[in-house]
């Protein structure tokens, strides 16, 4: 039986790859609190393989307290170092500060409302994924003019970890933006 084709992003017989990119690359995600933790992780990848943070996932989720921004925002320097004794997770003080940063930003500039923080990020992209239709690896962007707004505008409100490069990632990941390629079995999904 022939395998499924995918994204020539995503290593073949990679099982956590495959599942990632079957069930969840992609998808749009308009729930605020889901966004928020997809932001952070994507963050903590940053100079790092997906791969690397993929398979913690749970361990970050356990560890930061469910993404839980209101619970992240009163977490204490002593709260933090004890994150960064966590083997599980990426031991890289400045992200593991910046989504305690991340969190009171948060909390200040969307009030603690998952609903407007999800509005915020969807309105750079009209309310609706944009699907782009690329084949071969080299076509996919890694940065563009609306990914350069989000950044600008999320590091304007006090967010770390938020470059350009990042944010698309983040599209992507999110469903913001459709990349799946013209010839994956995902791409009319």
């Amino acid at each position: 039986m022939p395998s499924k084709i995918r994204c020539p992003w995503c290593p073949p017989g990679d099982e956590l790859y495959e599942i990632y990119h079957d069930t969840q690359w992609g998808v749009p995600e308009y729930d605020g609190l889901k966004l928020f933790e997809m932001l952070n992780l994507e963050g903590a990848q940053a100079g790092l393989s997906w791969r690397t943070i993929l398979g913690r996932i749970d361990n970050y989720r356990k560890e930061f307290d469910g993404f839980d921004p209101a619970i992240l925002s009163k977490w204490t320097e002593a709260r933090i170092a004890r994150a960064l004794l966590n083997p599980g997770i990426v031991r890289n003080r400045l992200k593991v500060a910046g989504v305690v940063k991340n969190a009171w930003a948060f909390m200040d500039h969307f009030n603690g409302d998952p609903a407007t923080f999800s509005r915020f990020l969807w309105d750079f992209v009209d309310g609706k994924p944009i699907r782009n239709r690329f084949r071969e690896l080299n076509d996919f962007p890694v940065r563009t003019d609306v990914s350069d707004r989000m950044s600008k505008e999320l590091k304007r409100r006090g967010f770390t970890f938020v470059g350009s490069t990042i944010c698309y990632a983040f599209m992507q990941a999110t469903g913001m933006v459709n990349d799946h390629a013209v010839t994956c079995f995902r791409f009319g999904v």
